[in-house]
């Protein structure tokens, strides 16, 4: 990480501030920035993005400082489905923290990536407040994906219903 100029123990100040730089360009006709790590006189940036205010940031992470850190700053999260314990529980939380920070849970998108394509777990996430199942495709010839394809296509096609 400090190969690349990030200095581990300080990595989420750091992104913290270049996510507000970022924003602070694409949302601006004239963006300046000025924390600790970030720092830039006035500039001009065009085309802005389509999206609006801007582009969602999406935070990949785990644990309570991570739902902290997507409350804060971020307009999603994406924790990775088969490395979490209790999914559920972890939305549950992270939407009590948003609400205890005056912030519209609705308004967080939950990514889920790596979910199995099991229709009772989709809907247990569902239910839960996740907005998102990202289903994994090994890196394969056609004969094994697309029938992977098909399968994950019915199961959310009947979730969809």
């Amino acid at each position: 990480m400090e190969h690349h100029g990030t200095v581990f123990r300080t990595r989420w100040k750091l992104l913290k501030e270049r996510v507000q730089a970022m924003k602070a360009i694409w949302t601006q006709d004239e963006a300046a920035f000025d924390g600790e790590f970030v720092h830039f006189e006035p500039i001009w940036s065009w085309p802005k993005p389509v999206q609006r205010p801007h582009p969602p940031v999406i935070l990949g992470a785990h644990g309570p400082k991570a739902l902290a850190r997507v409350v804060d700053y971020c307009d999603g999260w994406i924790p990775i489905g088969v490395r979490s314990g209790d999914l559920p529980t972890e939305i549950g939380a992270l939407h009590r923290l948003a609400r205890e920070n005056g912030r519209d849970p609705e308004t967080i998108s939950v990514n889920v990536y790596g979910v199995p394509a099991d229709r009772e777990v989709l809907v247990r996430l569902r239910d839960a407040g996740a907005t998102r199942a990202v289903f994994s495709l090994p890196p394969a010839g056609p004969e094994k994906v697309l029938p992977l394809l098909d399968r994950y296509a019915d199961t959310a096609r009947s979730l969809a219903a």
